[in-house]
């Protein structure tokens, strides 16, 4: 993650804030993320150096023509410095502060298949356990783990995969 990334973010949420528009524009920057991640295509055209950002700037506003003015003045700045390549940065790195300060913390699941509602009870529980914070579920689908799961809540994890158990019981044979 990119300084700079770090730095807008932190400006456009302050501005978000003060005109009680938080909520709106992380929206708007999951909306970004989800557009940019799904599409190679405009992942490579923010990218380019050959396209203007008068180009890019005019596609934008085209693509995410209901976004907050906050959002459009960020599209803005990136047209003003041409940093159109740091866009998913940005909305990223919003994301997370903006669940810092809600106090909500994010936690990343790993599992074999999709997660289920009553697993999703028994992540939570184990969550409430690790944080006192707010937890929001991301789920991460890996066959290779077999089954259970891998939670990992900031830099703390807890490794209740079928894999796991194996290589535990392959070391405790080997010794």
């Amino acid at each position: 993650m990119s300084r700079a990334a770090i730095r807008y973010a932190k400006a456009i949420l302050e501005t978000a804030v003060s005109t009680g528009k938080a909520n709106q524009v992380n929206d708007d920057m999951k909306s970004i993320i989800t557009a940019v991640v799904s599409s190679a295509d405009l992942k490579e055209f923010l990218a380019s150096p050959i396209i203007s950002s008068e180009v890019k700037m005019k596609a934008l506003s085209e693509v995410f023509s209901s976004v907050q003015a906050e959002t459009n003045s960020l599209f803005r700045l990136l047209k003003e410095n041409k940093r159109f390549e740091i866009l998913e940065a940005i909305a990223l790195q919003y994301n997370t502060q903006f669940d810092e300060l809600n106090g909500v913390e994010v936690a990343n699941v790993t599992t074999a298949f999709p997660i289920t509602a009553e697993l999703e009870a028994k992540i939570l529980a184990k969550a409430a356990t690790i944080s006192t914070k707010k937890i929001t579920i991301q789920n991460t689908v890996d066959p290779s783990i077999i089954g259970g799961f891998v939670l990992r809540i900031g830099d703390k994890q807890y490794n209740a995969s079928v894999s796991n158990r194996l290589q535990e019981l392959k070391r405790e044979f080997s010794n």
